[in-house]
């Protein structure tokens, strides 16, 4: 066990190295650099800079640079910790990141929690129960979830927690709740604003993994160890949950390692109808203003992300079925 974690793990170095070097070179590959992004915007608005000032930027920015000279700048004080200056901002790549990452990653496994907690009790009942009309209630219900856009449905959510129920929306807090210390009441402002973004999140996950979760019980249950430990006078519920369903659930362990990345970077277009300050807003900002060590930065932990993810389920699913060994 031990010296496959290992061999992951060194792989996994080796990979986020070459992930960060394609990504870096693809981001750069629109004509023009953050600085010639914002000269445009400035000359839009009837502004503009003297030719030593711009010369001045080009030279603290290093956007003249050759490509080589700016990766390696870039990744060798990431190494250190420093991921580099935001053009935009002024501020560290790190601080604008940080300020958002908790956000991101706590709404991500607050949607997963709910995923898994809905999709595995529902798709055990759909199989268990098939052919009857709460199982077609249930695949009703999940293809309306598989197709519905979440934008679409974040912005029925909004007008429904508005109009209907006077609910607060947009943002993380009320204007009162802002800056306040937390106490109970802030922590139910918080949740009235949340709650939408979480449902949204889930809802498709939750439809995709209801299904894998009844698709493969099904499966499971003819098989012949099933039919053998109803013979020998266990409970159906024990016969379900201690035996079916721990073989049942292979796949939605192996989703963990796609499913976090994969609800970061969704997360992006909700949290803009939501005017949530997430990573997702944050990336898709940096990709169109060229702010190369913000976007990469992204991307690499993103990356990071992912590999962490496979891992863990990897280990996860080793724990859950004795069977697996890594080695």
């Amino acid at each position: 066990m031990l010296n496959f974690v290992l061999r992951r793990v060194v792989n996994m170095m080796v990979l986020l190295v070459v992930v960060s070097f394609v990504g870096f070179w693809i981001i750069q590959l629109p004509p023009g650099s953050i600085l010639d992004v914002q000269m445009q915007r400035l000359r839009a608005q009837g502004g503009n800079l003297p030719e030593s000032q711009i010369e001045a930027l080009r030279q603290r920015y290093g956007v003249d640079d050759p490509f080589l000279v700016q990766y390696w700048k870039w990744i060798s004080r990431s190494l250190q910790g420093d991921f580099g200056t935001s053009f935009q901002t002024d501020q560290s790549v790190a601080e604008r990141i940080f300020n958002r990452l908790g956000i991101s990653i706590g709404l991500s496994l607050t949607a997963l929690l709910f995923t898994w907690l809905v999709s595995i009790p529902i798709g055990v009942y759909s199989a268990t129960h098939r052919y009857t009309w709460p199982d077609y209630v249930i695949t009703l219900a999940q293809f309306f979830g598989l197709s519905i856009p979440g934008f679409l449905l974040a912005l029925v959510l909004l007008i429904v927690a508005s109009q209907l129920w006077d609910q607060p929306i947009g943002g993380l807090f009320s204007t009162q709740f802002a800056d306040a210390p937390w106490s109970i009441a802030k922590v139910v402002d918080f949740i009235q604003h949340i709650w939408i973004a979480v449902i949204v999140l889930a809802v498709g996950a939750t439809a995709g993994l209801t299904r894998v979760m009844r698709a493969n019980l099904l499966d499971v249950l003819n098989m012949q160890y099933i039919q053998t430990a109803r013979a020998k006078g266990l409970t159906e519920a024990v016969v379900i949950w201690k035996h079916a369903v721990r073989n049942a659930i292979h796949p939605l362990v192996m989703s963990l390692g796609t499913l976090l990345p994969a609800l970061v970077v969704g997360e992006a277009l909700i949290a803009i109808i939501l005017s949530m300050p997430t990573i997702g807003p944050l990336y898709l900002d940096a990709l169109r203003s060229q702010d190369m060590y913000l976007a990469g930065t992204i991307l690499v932990m993103l990356s990071a992300l992912l590999l962490i993810g496979n891992l863990l389920a990897d280990l996860l699913l080793a724990w859950v079925d004795p069977r697996v060994r890594l080695d």
